[in-house]
């Protein structure tokens, strides 16, 4: 199930809202775990079981580096949950890609297993590792009730898509938590700022990029490649920050504050700037959970450039088994050590319009690998982008124009307008004009409503993006 459903927001959602809000305090947690195993199993039951494997196993892990903590076993438990949960991560999403290369570099004929991809295997995957990884740090507290861990990896607002919630920083929340109304409130608009950004533009951009890149790149123009990448880059910010909305907004309502995962990542003069608003949570993990445990930078020079891009390289690994993803990822560390080792200084100097356009360029090349399905078509669509030779086509033209407006929409909304607009106000209140700003406010957000439910009535294109992760 995901969230631009009409199943999910005619049906599943107001039934958990409603018995949550009428049953007594005590059961609350234990109807939202319910509800997210539910939620979960509603597409692929069979894969509710896997989670429930990974709940448990990271359940004893977690009590038995509590119980032996000062000896060479907590270590033991330590690694073992580590391995584990990489095996269950590694069976599920990389055996094939494994198999698969084994075959083409040995000359052999293994066979591959089809395996359907869990949905947000990733996701909750890293979450259980960070619980375990924490109690042994002494950075959490061990949770000796199951349901509440399981509350903690299965809850249903962040499950598929993120933020990648860190334990302690839900702890205390998971055994207390207060909703007021206007923390409801809050989470309402959230939900319907996300639910708009993935319905009324990501799809829309989605449906363009999908014609352009199922297209053979040596047929394309280079303004229908480039108009095929501006969709993408937009299609998978808005999905993605899209969901992410949703899932803050979910959490408010049910009492959650989960931390921000996206902060306008196409304002930035510099690829390490991006990087910073991008995935935020996905960046803090693999930092925290592997940047550091490698060393970081505290064995000079050598050893950080090593460690960088063994991140990236790692990073874009998690994004899915293909090495398209993993030179994306290694592309990053590369870009990343350059800025860090000097190239920054001279980015900063240059005038700040051409620090946006260098960024935005750096990045729609990065995009290009993630989206294409294999290196030729990543670099001959760069080609064609780069190229002087068929400029324009008449299906670049009717493109535009039939989607400026969407274009245009995209441009204005992936800078932070609003949050201006609100600070603006708040420099200058106005007891006459509060009133006003929030009956307009309060209808803005009834339009998007009505306009997203009239796009999910009328279309039956509404693509999930992240079943690949």
């Amino acid at each position: 199930m995901v969230f631009s459903n009409l199943v999910f927001l005619f049906a599943f959602l107001p039934i958990v809202l409603f018995f949550y809000y009428i049953i007594k305090p005590e059961l609350k947690n234990i109807v939202l775990l319910i509800a997210s195993l539910i939620f979960y199993a509603w597409g692929e039951p069979q894969y509710v079981f896997l989670m429930l494997f990974s709940i448990l196993i990271n359940y004893l892990f977690g009590l038995g580096i509590d119980k032996f903590r000062s000896s060479i076993q907590r270590k033991v438990f330590l690694w073992i949950s580590i391995i584990a949960n990489i095996g269950i991560l590694g069976y599920f999403k990389y055996s094939g890609f494994l198999i698969e290369n084994i075959n083409s570099l040995l000359n052999t004929n293994i066979e591959i297993k089809q395996l359907p991809l869990p949905i947000g295997i990733s996701f909750f995957t890293f979450q259980a590792m960070s619980y375990v990884i924490d109690v042994y740090r002494n950075n959490a507290k061990v949770q000796k009730n199951i349901f509440s861990l399981a509350l903690y990896i299965s809850l249903f607002p962040q499950l598929v898509a993120g933020p990648i919630v860190r334990y302690n920083d839900v702890d205390e929340q998971i055994s207390h938590r207060i909703v007021t109304i206007e923390k409801f409130n809050e989470g309402i608009k959230r939900f319907i700022i996300g639910l708009s950004k993935k319905v009324l533009l990501a799809n829309g951009f989605a449906s363009i990029a999908d014609s352009i890149f199922s297209t053979p790149a040596n047929e394309l123009s280079v303004l229908s490649a480039w108009i095929g990448i501006l969709a993408y880059t937009l299609q998978i910010y808005f999905d993605f920050s899209g969901y992410s909305d949703m899932a803050i907004g979910l959490g408010k309502m049910f009492g959650f504050d989960f931390l921000e995962n996206f902060n306008y990542p196409y304002i930035s003069k510099s690829v390490s700037e991006f990087w910073r608003r991008w995935h935020m949570s996905l960046g803090n993990w693999f930092k925290d959970y592997l940047y550091i445990p490698l060393g970081g930078n505290r064995k000079g020079k050598l050893a950080a450039i090593r460690n960088l891009l063994i991140v990236w390289t790692a990073t874009g690994f998690w994004h899915g088994a293909s090495w398209t993803f993993m030179a994306w990822g290694f592309y990053y560390g590369i870009l990343i050590v350059l800025e860090k080792y000097g190239f920054l200084r001279f980015i900063e100097k240059l005038w700040t319009p051409i620090q946006h356009v260098y960024t935005l360029i750096i990045v729609m090349i990065g995009w290009v690998f993630f989206r294409a399905d294999n290196f030729s078509y990543s670099l001959d669509f760069l080609q064609r982008m780069f190229s002087f030779k068929n400029t324009v086509d008449r299906t670049a033209l009717l493109f535009i124009n039939e989607n400026w407006i969407l274009f245009i929409m995209g441009f204005i909304f992936s800078i932070p307008i609003l949050p201006w607009i609100k600070q603006l106000y708040s420099k200058n209140p106005s007891t006459v004009l509060k009133p006003i700003f929030t009956l307009a406010s309060t209808g803005v957000y009834m339009l998007l409503l009505v306009a997203v439910m009239m796009f999910l009535v009328n279309s039956t294109y509404n693509p999930f993006i992240y079943f690949r992760f």
